[in-house]
């Protein structure tokens, strides 16, 4: 039957012979907003910890920072609302990297070791990171220091991905309370050896002092630095504090 002009079957076949109008592209969806410059950077810090309300996620490393040129303010800002936020907050999950301990303060130790699950130790973090109540997270641009620019990110998915990352690191970490309490103290071969690194006696000193061989004595340093979890003399003496056995 032929088509008649503005009949059902007409309309039908008239709407078949156009070609479907391509969809238009989907504009790529930034993945954050780059933020440079020292007083930016502190700016966005802060309206990022002071946003916090429920959750605070950080994966950080103080030693990362050593011999870096950080400008002051950025040190004292970032310093300062991570540990506002972590007052506030309920849950606060730091994972930091063992290699790092030396360098959290004595105060810093005791009230973290007083609020169990709030830090963990793990070998290594992937990147220093801040996740504020699943909902923003803030990256350094070079993965590593805050001062060379930060990247925020609100896209859902992306944060997902984040916490899900810091979870897996979480799980796998130990509890720095437990670290710290888990030493069963110094063996008392051992003390003079600790006492000689402390009083930065070179090893043939040393061992003439303590009567021994330079290898045995050597030895005993090895066993000490096993004890203290460490592999550097410069950290023995920071561990051995920590661990209350000065």
């Amino acid at each position: 039957m032929a088509n008649v002009p503005g009949s059902v079957l007409g309309r039908r076949a008239a709407r078949e012979a156009v070609p479907a109008r391509a969809a238009p592209p989907l504009s790529p969806r930034p993945a954050g907003q780059p933020v440079r410059g020292t007083r930016h950077i502190c700016a966005a810090l802060a309206a990022l910890t002071e946003s916090a309300r429920r959750e605070l996620l950080t994966f950080d490393d103080p030693a990362a920072a050593l011999r870096q040129p950080i400008p002051e303010p950025i040190l004292e800002m970032a310093g300062t609302c991570v540990r506002t936020a972590a007052e506030r907050v309920r849950t606060v999950r730091q994972v930091v990297p063992r290699h790092a301990l030396a360098r959290v303060t004595a105060a810093d130790l005791v009230a973290t070791a007083r609020l169990p699950g709030r830090a963990r130790l793990t070998d290594a973090i992937p990147f220093k990171m801040i996740i504020v109540d699943r909902a923003v997270a803030a990256v350094p641009l070079d993965l590593e220091l805050l001062h060379n620019g930060l990247l925020l990110i609100r896209d859902p998915v992306v944060v997902q991905a984040l916490v899900r990352a810091h979870h897996a690191w979480w799980d796998a970490g130990e509890d720095i309370g437990e670290a710290s309490a888990g030493g069963t103290g110094l063996p008392p071969r051992l003390r003079p050896v600790l006492d000689a690194l402390l009083a930065g006696l070179t090893d043939e000193t040393a061992a003439a002092r303590l009567g021994i061989s330079g290898r045995t004595y050597s030895r005993r340093v090895g066993e000490l630095l096993a004890a203290l979890g460490t592999t550097s003399r410069f950290r023995a003496g920071a561990e051995a504090a920590r661990r209350g056995w000065l």
